[in-house]
């Protein structure tokens, strides 16, 4: 069964999806009611699920008119994806982003599930048994290295 960060996820992704902009402005409070959740568990979601690493940009004004602006970040290639990801992992990479990056470059089609459980593996706290911050430069190096090439096969 699906929890409740699943089932908002959804309905946000579905919305953008239906945008052709890829843009969806919403109301916590407006989409907290509508799940009969607390306005955090929204803000949860947000911050897990819409990140960089996946995809996304978030913009937020706060106060009684205040919204959350979600924008899907499309690139024109998945070159210029990959060049992004380093760009976001020169100073280090936690798990939880590579996996967010990993999620993003099998949803774009650069890698195939079973590459993307390779790379999950290559990276995974037990296989680097560093302490941090070690683990965390370790772990964004093998990940620079995968993409570097990725982005040799991108240009064969």
């Amino acid at each position: 069964m699906r929890n409740i960060s699943d089932i908002i996820e959804g309905y946000l992704k579905a919305i953008i999806e239906k945008e052709d902009s890829g843009t969806v402005e919403i109301k916590r409070s407006e989409v907290a009611e509508k799940f009969q959740c607390v306005p955090s568990q929204i803000n949860y979601v947000i911050n897990t699920r819409f990140t960089v690493e996946r995809g996304y940009a978030v913009e937020s004004k706060r106060g009684g008119g205040g919204y959350i602006r979600i924008y899907r970040v499309q690139t024109n290639s998945h070159k210029e994806l990959i060049e992004h990801i380093l760009n976001g992992i020169q100073q280090g990479a936690t798990y939880t982003m590579a996996e967010d990056i990993v999620y993003r470059l099998t949803m774009e089609e650069v890698i195939s599930e079973r590459e993307s459980r390779i790379i999950l593996a290559a990276v995974d706290r037990t296989t680097l048994h560093q302490p941090l911050p070690e683990r965390d430069l370790i772990r964004a190096r093998i990940l620079q290295a995968m993409l570097m090439t990725l982005i040799y096969r991108q240009m064969e």
